[in-house]
Parts: structure tokens; sequence; C-alpha cells
């Protein structure tokens, strides 16, 4: 079969056709919108909430809060409306109902919400949680924001980024108001600043009873032909099998992370999520298939992004180990009466990072069966016909495209100042 006579995004980039002037003209009003909506959100925060956070009084610093919250959801709604305008697609969503992590039948029944339409327009998936997922390619984090639009947790998203990130005009300093957490990648600075950021806003998702979504990629970076060779070198230091279709989890972000969260969220939950794109050959690598150029500049989307969903009770069905001296109303410093959560035992860590390796050998067992049979649910691998749930990327309403932008962010504040001037 011809390269014109196949779908492109079964075919790796370097195969695909040149650029036409349509794609490019498509990629420029992308990078116009994207760009023209990341300043106005980055706008608002300095114009509005900036001067907020400046004011010593309680209902100053709770308005500022919300503000916040309000500009990282139009951060993901603009995420959830580039898909719509200028790469769309759709979640294919599957859940976990025989093995760990499962979902009860009656859990099952008030997953999804529709519209009159029959539209999925919300995932009822934990409020509190940490979510957690293979990485293939760089469009990962957005997809998975994505999800959180449907959540319901869009305004709520933290991760983890490198601190060089940290003053990228417009979106560093947007992030910095989101309350990301910037790391040093070195191990013995970061951990007392991950366990002390993480600790923070637990404890304030539970004194404003506000949900929490943290994103982390337990294997760290993405499969590629120069991690394949770390992660084999890896398998063979621990004197273990390497995955085939991922890398070996790295435990030690995630203990830490969930030890310092479990104590202050006591219904924490751990969303597990297995993530498959169509077109992706075995053993090769997604990002030879998938970029956020190709995808949004080319207009090559995958034409579904399929995860498998499974779901843990933290503090009942995950081994972090005893962190009931854990002071939840004391941030961890680094001293001995407050180190529960940063100076874990060897036998706990050893036992996490087998509970781990095991869930990964699982979800590389769902990765092969996805290319077997297009599928993660396993019912496609018995023969049976899947239960899947599709989620369109879009947007719920029409007025959102405002939220995108921050258009009301503007309103608010020119109605403020007419009444209070």
């Amino acid at each position: 079969m011809s390269a014109a006579a196949q779908e492109l995004h079964t075919l790796p980039i370097a195969a695909r056709p040149r650029r036409t002037w349509a794609q490019t003209a498509h990629g420029l009003l992308f990078l116009i919108v994207f760009l023209f909506g990341c300043a106005m959100i980055n706008g608002s925060q300095f114009v509005v909430l900036l001067p907020l956070k400046l004011l010593p009084f309680r209902a100053a610093r709770k308005a500022y809060y919300e503000g916040v919250r309000y500009s990282k959801g139009a951060f993901g709604a603009l995420l959830v409306l580039a898909c719509q305008w200028f790469a769309p697609t759709k979640l294919v969503l599957s859940f976990e109902t025989k093995g760990q992590g499962k979902f009860t039948p009656e859990e099952i029944e008030t997953l999804v919400k529709r519209d009159k339409n029959g539209r999925v327009v919300a995932v009822n998936l934990p409020q509190k949680a940490a979510l957690i997922a293979n990485h293939q390619v760089y469009a990962d984090w957005w997809y998975a924001w994505a999800l959180t639009y449907f959540m319901g947790t869009h305004r709520d998203v933290f991760i983890v980024l490198k601190r060089s990130l940290k003053w990228v005009p417009v979106v560093g300093w947007g992030m910095q108001f989101y309350n990301f957490i910037f790391l040093a990648r070195s191990w013995a600075s970061d951990r007392l600043h991950l366990s002390k950021s993480l600790s923070w806003l637990a404890r304030r998702a539970e004194k404003e009873d506000s949900p929490l979504t943290f994103i982390l990629y337990p294997e760290g970076t993405l499969v590629s032909k120069d991690t394949r060779p770390i992660s084999k070198k890896y398998a063979d230091k621990l004197g273990i099998p390497d995955m085939t279709h991922t890398l070996l989890p790295r435990s030690t972000g995630l203990h830490y992370s969930l030890r310092s969260l479990a104590p202050r969220v006591p219904n924490l939950q751990l969303i597990d999520i297995t993530m498959a794109y169509p077109g992706i050959p075995a053993l090769h690598y997604g990002q030879d298939y998938y970029t956020l150029r190709s995808i949004f500049f080319n207009e090559v989307p995958p034409p579904a992004v399929h995860m498998h969903i499974r779901k843990f009770d933290v503090n009942r069905d995950v081994p972090i180990g005893n962190v009931s001296a854990s002071n939840a109303s004391v941030l961890p410093n680094g001293s001995a009466k407050s180190s529960v959560e940063v100076d874990i035992p060897e036998d706990e860590r050893e036992a996490f990072e087998l509970w781990l390796r095991d869930l990964w050998r699982e979800k590389d067992k769902l990765m092969g069966r996805f290319l077997d049979t297009g599928s993660l649910d396993a019912r496609g691998a018995s023969g049976d016909p899947p239960v899947e749930v599709e989620v369109p990327l879009r947007l719920r309403h029409r007025y959102e495209i405002l939220d995108a932008f921050c258009f009301f962010v503007p309103a608010v504040a020119g109605w403020a100042w007419s009444k209070f001037r």
C-alpha cells in the first residue's frame, strides 16, 4: 500500500508527505490562538490576582485562591478547545472490573454522565487523587489534563516540572501561579521540597474542601531508542526481566508523594491509567508517530486516545508503609519529629517498589493486548465486545470558549471597579 493510501497516523512522521501550505497555515493559526489564550490567562493573573496576593486580608486570600483555580481551569479548557478546533480526537475509556484496582458494578453504573443527546459530559472519578500513567509521547500530559476536565478537577491539577522551566516567559510564570512543583533533579535536595510542597497542597485541599489531582509519570521519561537501553540496564542490575512496551518504573518519587499526601487526605485515591495510541506498531516508539508538532501543526492527531483506568484506595490498597506517626498539621521540614514522609525504612521501600513493578507488568501486558486487539479492555481479548466509553474532546458549553481565554476575568474586574470606586 502506498503512503498516500494509508492513514497518516500509521506512518512514521519521517515517512509522511511533505507539509502542505494548508498545514502550515493551520499550524500558524493554532500557535496564534494558543499563545493568545496563554497570554490572556497569564495577563489576568498579573493584573487581577497578584494585587490580591499582596493584600493582608482573609477575603483577599480567599479570592486569590479561587482566582488561581479559575485561571488553571481556563488553561484546562484551552487544552480541550485546542483539540476541538485543531486536532479533533476522542478519549476511549475502559475500566478494570476483575483484577486489582477494579471498580465495583455499582461504581461502573455511575461513572459516566451523558447529556440529552447521549454525549459524555462527565466522568465520575475520585476528586482527590494521585494520577499515574505510562509515558509514550509528550502529548500524554495534554490528554491527561483533558480527562480531568471531564472529571471536574481541571482547576486543581498539580504536576512536577524541571526547575529550568520556572522562568519561561508567560508559560513558566503562569505555572508558578498554579503552584506547580519545580525540582532541580537532585534527589538530595528535591525530596524534602517535594514532600513539603505536596503536604501543603494536600492540607489546603482538605481545609478548603476542594479537589486535588496530582499527575506523575513513574517512568520519568518517554519510551524511546535512548531510554530503552537505560531501562534494560536497570533491569539487569536488579536481576529481573525488562518491560517490553513500557519502561521499568522508578518508585521513589511516587512513594514520597503518596506518603506526603495520604496522611493529610484520608480518602486519597490512586488513579492508574494505561494509555495507548493507534498506529504505533509493536516495539516502535510513540514519538516517531505523534509529537505536539505533528498533532497540532500538521493536523495528524491520534484518531483516539485509549485509557484503561484502575482505582486504589491509597491508605488501604497501596503499601506506602506506616505513616501513622505523621502529624497532618505539620509540614515536613527535615527534623526528626517530622521526617516520617521522607525517611522511609528499607523494607517499606522495597515492598512499595515491588508493588509498583508488578502493577507495571500488568500495564505492559495491557499494551500487548492493545497491539493484538485494538482495545485495552479484557473482554476484547476474550472475543467478547469490549466495554468502552467514548468521550469526544469538546467543551460542554459554547460559553466555555470565553473561559478558555479568561474573558470573564476582565468583565468581573470591571464590574467590581464600577461598584467600589
